[in-house]
């Protein structure tokens, strides 16, 4: 009996083994597409070429940079950006899901390919192995090239998924969270929004308050050296080597975009984009001040960085700089906000050498993720306790200019934007989080700029946000923590999570004494 206990844990073992050998096996030898690069810019060769290059004569040497807070706005420039285009888009997201935006903006950017623009669109593939049929569909195209980042091998069986991202479990946690548009290697936007309903003012139940940066000059040459090194990094696989190339796919699909496309809801957006085309701009950034700057860098993660790799080159390693130096006054917008011992006591020393320190993040009621709110609130009677003044988003706020409108009405709002701002001069807008996974796990992007102007409105927002209206501010009595803010013109002091359900207080809870910090 002992012998066939024995002989069965080796089988088994083998077996598994074998299995493991087999995936890493096939990831060992990996499909990779050919190299490219982005297309060199002319002076007059596209309608962006001939609105921005008499720009960058005129403020030579200079970046022109406009923040894009509205939601309608950003689904209007990204849009416009790919109907203004004639060469090339090149389109790296965390994700871009197949519902009313997400449709839209692809289909714009077939209508793009189908007029000659060169397409290569970047997708993280944790979320876009869902949507693999839209994506073939669109790699069938001759003009447009698909590949993913960190991908499955598995790509129609769920199980098989599942059991090989187990497999690999460490390396499979590492994700693409960056997002960036890059229309003719002339404009660029980056910031926190995906391609989805949720940022663009579309969901039924609850949208984002999020953050893009609109751009054009010297670091737009940046964004595209940055696109080109993980288009060609050895985590990235196009997606016709994973799949069997499906070019019937194609007629239908564009079928059924362009069936969607007809739809009330979508009407509502295309108008909007109809009437800024019909005003005849060749670029447009939004309705929000265009400031010429000098002083303007975009940073970003290495690819590597999947591979557990140039850990010296890690984004947060850049930043953190920035936040230590600062001597007066610092702000911090992140939804996700998990300071770590370490964290914390930086942000402590600057209170204690007499700066301002705010930070401004999601409600337990507003997180779409409650398990990172329980990382977070290991550490807010510290923070509270230290002098840094914490301030949680509302679900349901009043409103806030620029901000509420949306398709369906009134909703629930979730924090996503992800910026900091230190002295009113030092600015960062991206897509990187103060947390552990974007820290460590993820690769991130951002845009780092010196302007005082810029960094106002940045701070105008904050001021905005924080309104008791609208979020709540965090302090203590005694040794508890309390939430005070302001509904329908009363002051109110809370004593516990506001509007959470007990099934988030039991998540947050739980997460709260788990071990597993370094994955939030």
């Amino acid at each position: 009996m002992l012998s066939f206990v024995i002989v069965a844990v080796v089988a088994i073992g083998g077996a598994f083994g074998a299995a493991i050998l087999y995936v890493y096996g096939r990831f060992g030898r990996r499909p990779h597409g050919d190299p490219s690069s982005a297309l060199p810019v002319a002076e007059a060769e596209t309608e962006l070429d001939r609105a921005i290059f008499p720009l960058l004569g005129t403020h030579a040497g200079t970046n022109g940079i406009s923040l894009v807070s509205d939601n309608i706005e950003a689904f209007v420039v990204r849009a416009h950006a790919a109907r203004r285009a004639g060469r090339s888009l090149d389109l790296q997201y965390y994700y871009w899901k197949d519902d009313l935006t997400g449709l839209l903006l692809t289909r714009e950017i077939l209508a793009a390919a189908d007029r000659g623009v060169h397409v290569r669109l970047l997708l993280d593939d944790i979320n876009a192995g869902l949507h693999d049929r839209m994506c073939i569909a669109l790699d069938a195209h001759a003009n447009i090239e698909v590949r993913l980042f960190n991908p499955s091998r598995a790509r129609t069986d769920r199980i098989r998924r599942g059991f090989e991202m187990a497999i690999r479990a460490f390396s499979a946690t590492r994700r693409m969270h960056n997002k960036l548009w890059v229309a003719d290697g002339r404009v660029a936007i980056a910031g926190g929004r995906n391609i989805g309903d949720a940022y663009f003012d579309a969901s039924e139940h609850s949208n984002f308050r999020d953050l893009d940066i609109w751009m054009i000059g010297p670091v737009v040459e940046q964004a595209s050296a940055m696109f080109d090194r993980y288009w060609n990094s050895t985590s990235v696989l196009p997606i016709g080597k994973l799949r069997t190339p499906r070019k019937q796919y194609l007629p239908g699909f564009r079928d059924a975009l362009d069936a969607h496309a007809r739809t009330p809801a979508a009407r509502f957006y295309l108008e909007r984009v109809a009437d800024v085309m019909g005003e005849g701009a060749s670029c447009y950034s939004g309705s929000k001040t265009l400031h010429w700057i000098d002083d303007v860098r975009l940073e970003a993660d290495p690819p590597e960085k999947a591979l557990m790799q140039k850990r010296q080159n890690w984004l947060l390693r850049e930043l953190f700089p920035l936040i230590q130096a600062t001597k007066r006054d610092l702000r911090i917008i992140s939804p996700y906000f998990i300071p770590g011992t370490a964290g914390t006591r930086e942000l402590t020393a600057l209170v204690k050498k007499g700066a301002r320190v705010a930070v401004l993040t999601n409600s337990l009621a507003a997180t779409d993720v409650a398990a990172v709110h329980g990382g977070y609130v290991k550490y807010r009677r510290s923070l509270v306790r230290a002098g840094i003044e914490l301030f949680e988003l509302k679900e349901q706020g009043d409103a806030v200019e620029g901000h509420r409108m949306t398709l369906f009405g009134r909703r629930n709002a979730s924090l996503h934007s992800k910026a900091f701002v230190v002295d009113g001069l030092d600015g960062f807008v991206g897509s990187m989080n103060f947390d552990p996974r974007s820290a460590s796990l993820n690769t991130e992007m951002g845009v780092v700029f010196t302007d005082t102007a810029l960094a106002r409105e940045l701070v105008e927002m904050f001021e905005e946000e924080t309104a008791p209206s609208v979020s709540y501010r965090l302090g203590l009595e005694g040794a508890r923590l309390v939430w005070h803010d302001r509904s329908n013109g009363t002051e109110r002091l809370l004593r516990g999570e506001p509007d959470a359900s007990l099934l988030r207080r039991f998540i947050a809870g739980f997460i709260r004494i788990l071990p597993i910090e370094s994955q939030l």
